[in-house]
């Protein structure tokens, strides 16, 4: 055999070699290299609890374009080599910023008529999270969760002393009235009515449970998680749900997956239903689809809430056990997708 065929030879056994030998995310991505793709994929929700089926069109194309909108916003980032948690923080902060949903300027009120607002990242790779608690002048309490984890030494802060790293580090602070919407505050007043019109009514029954999260596979191979609430409406003032609390709401670990749920926060806290899903991958072997719907419809009750998910193999998983759950999904197979209730609803035109 002559000197350059043997070279050839040589090599192309021992890329063959490399690729049996190597973890499935790193054969996947020599494959996807290989057929000139880059692997990506994105998941959002902006909340388990839907508006009705009987919604005015208009109203519902409303948050579909919402939905799009920061689906759009994540793909185009990660296709541009972003960083997954950058990417993670940003969709949030775009949902943050729409009064539609129950996180940032939508948020829902306490039972004192006072906006609490939670919120937590995780890095896959590093492992290394923020989260804040009971935040209520902080525009995007997503970036000063942010701010925990790059800016300190700790994985969560609560109340005035995380609003006070917020002006250490620059971020945007805001009278509390800014996260005020009218629909959110005759919410408030319609629980109040049913609470006081029965006394066997479920004070955590919220009728629009909702919270915005983001789970991202970059392409970088890398995951990330990032999830932002104003909690449930009439809540004790206090009271602190699942989003802020790393393997409860808010996940990410790039041997397992990144998780982001929405739902009833008591139940996804005593289930640590993120870290669940993600050991049931990392140590039983389950596909991600296959261990989120274990927890979501085995472990967690009927109407509990739901999840998004991402593997590092790009396997998105959305499983719910409500009426619907705002959701959106794109991949590097041309995937893009957004659902409210059972089906995907029909897509505005891209601008």
């Amino acid at each position: 055999m002559r000197p350059a065929m043997l070279v050839v030879s040589l090599l192309a056994t021992g890329l063959a070699l490399a690729a049996c030998a190597a973890p499935e995310t790193a054969r996947t991505a020599m494959t996807d290299r290989a057929l000139g793709q880059t692997r990506y994929a994105i998941a959002l929700h902006g909340g388990a609890g839907t508006i009705p089926k009987d919604t005015p069109a208009e109203k519902v194309a409303g948050y579909t374009e919402a939905l799009a909108a920061a689906l759009r916003l994540g793909e185009s980032k990660l296709r541009a080599g972003e960083r997954a948690a950058d990417v993670a923080q940003a969709v949030v902060m775009a949902l943050e910023d729409d009064p539609r949903f129950n996180a940032g300027r939508g948020a829902v009120f306490t039972s004192a008529g006072t906006n609490e607002l939670d919120a937590a990242i995780m890095d896959g790779r590093t492992l290394r999270a923020g989260a804040v608690a009971g935040v209520s002048t902080v525009k995007n309490p997503i970036a000063l969760a942010r701010a925990v984890m790059d800016r300190t030494a700790h994985v969560m802060l609560a109340g005035a002393g995380a609003e006070a790293l917020a002006s250490e580090v620059g971020l945007e602070r805001v009278e509390p009235g800014y996260f005020r919407t009218e629909e959110r505050w005759e919410q408030l007043q319609r629980t109040k009515q049913r609470l006081a019109a029965s006394a066997a009514a479920d004070p955590m029954l919220d009728e629009f449970r909702s919270t915005v999260g983001c789970v991202v596979l970059d392409t970088h191979g890398d995951l990330a998680a990032a999830t932002s609430t104003g909690g449930t409406t009439n809540k004790r003032p206090g009271r602190i749900g699942d989003t802020p609390i790393i393997g409860a709401g808010t996940y990410a670990a790039n041997d397992a997956c990144a998780v982001s749920g929405t739902g009833l926060g008591e139940q996804f806290i005593r289930h640590g239903v993120a870290r669940d899903i993600a050991d049931r991958v990392r140590y039983r072997g389950f596909t991600l689809s296959a261990a989120a719907d274990q927890v979501v419809h085995g472990v967690l009750d009927a109407n509990d809430g739901g999840v998004v998910a991402v593997s590092g193999t790009g396997e998105i998983a959305m499983p719910f056990n409500t009426a619907g759950m705002f959701r959106a999904a794109a991949d590097w197979t041309g995937r893009f997708e957004v659902a409210i209730w059972d089906l995907p609803q029909p897509l505005p035109a891209k601008p």
